[in-house]
């Protein structure tokens, strides 16, 4: 995963004002810079693969439809996070909502979305080596809180700072720092680093 990205503030900036004015290449740029991004962000609160790529997609709309309601200097990296983040979360709200009045109260599948890594492959291992990998670290996320889980996703994966974690989930800093830091030692019980 890149570490640093190489849209600037002002470059998001020039690039949402050309996108509010119609231009599909602005939206490209952002699309192949922040895809990995989002997608982590949303797939750490959905934890299911094809509704996290679902909403992710949906993601890149609400940017082109919010556009010219962007306020360049406020962070653009948080500004897509929040949107991310807050999609995935009606979209699971949505899915309660679905289940509640579905058929005779019956629960969909339940699995975390455990049996979606056995699709991955890990680049540079044998299919199995990549799925036992994806297995058993999925089973050691899956003994974490979900509001640690979440804010390991966000720092490991998107290589977020706890400041920026902070600000998207409202939380103070010291609180985030501390759930990570459980959640590092729960892992680290687990046999990972």
């Amino acid at each position: 995963m890149r570490k640093g990205y190489a849209v600037t503030e002002e470059r998001f900036a020039e690039c949402m004002q050309t996108i509010a004015g119609g231009d599909r290449n602005a939206l490209k740029e952002i699309y192949e810079e922040y895809l990995p991004y989002l997608y982590t962000i949303v797939l750490g609160v959905v934890q299911q693969k094809e509704t996290a790529e679902d909403v992710t997609s949906d993601v890149f709309i609400r940017i082109w439809n919010s556009a010219a309601k962007f306020q360049p200097g406020s962070g653009h990296k948080g500004w897509l996070a929040t949107i991310a983040r807050n999609m995935a979360i009606d979209e699971l709200r949505k899915h309660k909502r679905e289940v509640l009045m579905g058929s005779g109260g019956d629960e969909e599948d339940d699995s975390g979305g455990i049996e979606d890594f056995s699709e991955q492959e890990t680049p540079g291992e044998g299919v199995e080596d990549g799925v036992v990998e994806q297995l058993s670290i999925q089973e050691a996320l899956a003994r974490l809180k979900p509001e640690e889980r979440e804010i390991v996703d966000m720092k490991v994966l998107s290589d977020m700072t706890f400041k920026e974690i902070s600000e998207i989930l409202q939380i103070p800093m010291g609180t985030v720092t501390w759930r990570y830091q459980a959640a590092i030692k729960k892992l680290r019980r687990y046999g990972y680093e």
